[in-house]
């Protein structure tokens, strides 16, 4: 059901081709595991490159505006799809008599380990190409193969810390639960920002 290792395969393999063509077509329905860790990683990558653009010293206004709106509706889509990866996990759990209650609790839960993987593999991608970069100054491609090998070793790390909690989790030695992350900037009637503008 959950394989780290596939994942991290599988979000280098879309990072790479979404650089040249972005999907026309996300599969929201909410059943399909790896259907979800795909768009939970093309919120991650609508978000890396809208944030790209609101650093443009040139932008205007309203253009740094419209990338804030992108940033904020992406990010609620990349937590509401984490939260969903450990909603599909926990159901097919369920149906097997797990997790064991009363295991140790493991409280960072796979979507948000998910998460982190999908943001290292677009870090790796991008610290590539500043490596291979022929107009950069001198010294610039030795510090990012070295910034390149630090992500490296911190993606087979969680890879295989997921892998390893999974495993344990269905042996019954360690559990997880749902978390919700509960944003309270895109919320109308909690964000004083908008509430307050309405009043």
């Amino acid at each position: 059901m959950l394989s780290a290792t596939e994942i991290a395969i599988l979000h280098d393999r879309w990072t790479g081709e979404w650089h040249a063509e972005l999907p026309h077509t996300v599969n929201e329905s909410g059943t399909d595991f790896l259907q979800t860790v795909f768009a939970n990683h093309l919120a991650n990558f609508n978000v890396w490159h809208a944030e790209d653009e609101t650093r443009l010293l040139e932008a205007s206004d309203h253009q740094v505006a419209r990338a804030k709106r992108i940033i904020d509706f992406e990010n609620q889509r990349r937590n509401d799809f984490a939260e969903l990866c450990d909603t599909i996990l926990l159901d097919y759990l369920e149906r097997h008599d797990l997790p064991n209650r009363n295991a140790e609790l493991h409280t960072e839960t796979p979507g948000l380990i998910i998460d982190r993987l999908s943001i290292l593999s677009l870090k790796l991608f991008h610290t590539a190409e500043e490596v291979y970069r022929v107009d950069a100054p001198p010294g610039h491609a030795e510090r990012n193969r070295e910034r390149h090998h630090i992500l490296t070793e911190q993606c087979d790390d969680l890879v295989k810390g997921l892998d390893r909690l999974w495993q344990q989790v269905l042996a019954g030695d360690r559990c997880f639960k749902q978390y919700r992350q509960l944003k309270m900037y895109n919320d109308p009637t909690l964000n004083p920002a908008l509430y307050l503008q309405h009043g």
